[in-house]
């Protein structure tokens, strides 16, 4: 009997990777997304996350991290706890909490890709140079990554990013991940 239910499984695993390998954004889930980034629009506005990266603005990034340093602190450190116990941080946190599990992860970095609060430490420290920063920081409009399975926060996801702005001008920008089992058209 134990051997049966390994196999089953197994095959119920397969049967779930291979319906997120297929996976494609329809035009209800677009629609679920498009309502989303609006959301989170409304967040980058807020006055806690506007100021936290004015603020981190005038200070820049930490002297002498770069990504690869950043991979090797640890989540309990106290430069870690930091990023989590800001006010930003946590707006960040009590939108994901109220969510109930639609987003995922959120992450606010400033003018330099630098990062100023999130709820997880995320994989890189400057997100400079990639699509889901310089698309808002650079362009003033929205990104949407592809939907992905996110090491950090265990979900398939698609990550959406939006400018923070001040007096109509990109200061940072606000990313979140956008779990695509809570969306109507995803696979189940």
């Amino acid at each position: 009997m134990r051997w049966f239910k390994v196999i089953l499984g197994t095959v119920v695993m397969l049967v779930t990777i291979l319906a997120w390998a297929a996976f494609e954004i329809t035009p209800t889930v677009q629609k679920e997304l498009d309502q989303a980034i609006e959301a989170v629009k409304g967040w980058a506005a807020e006055p806690a996350i506007v100021g936290a990266v004015a603020a981190q603005n005038q200070k820049g990034p930490i002297p002498d991290m770069d990504n690869t340093k950043w991979k090797t602190v640890r989540r309990s450190d106290d430069l870690i706890k930091g990023f989590q116990s800001n006010d930003a941080a946590k707006l960040l946190k009590q939108k994901l909490d109220e969510s109930q599990g639609l987003y995922s992860e959120a992450f606010l970095s400033a003018n330099r890709g630098e990062k100023v609060a999130f709820v997880e430490k995320t994989s890189s420290y400057i997100h400079k140079g990639q699509p889901k920063f310089d698309v808002p920081f650079v362009d003033g409009k929205p990104w949407q990554g592809q939907p992905e399975f996110d090491e950090s926060s265990q979900s398939h996801q698609v990550q959406v990013a939006v400018p923070v702005l001040a007096d109509g001008k990109p200061i940072g920008v606000l990313v979140v991940g956008v779990n695509l089992a809570k969306l109507a058209g995803s696979p189940k």
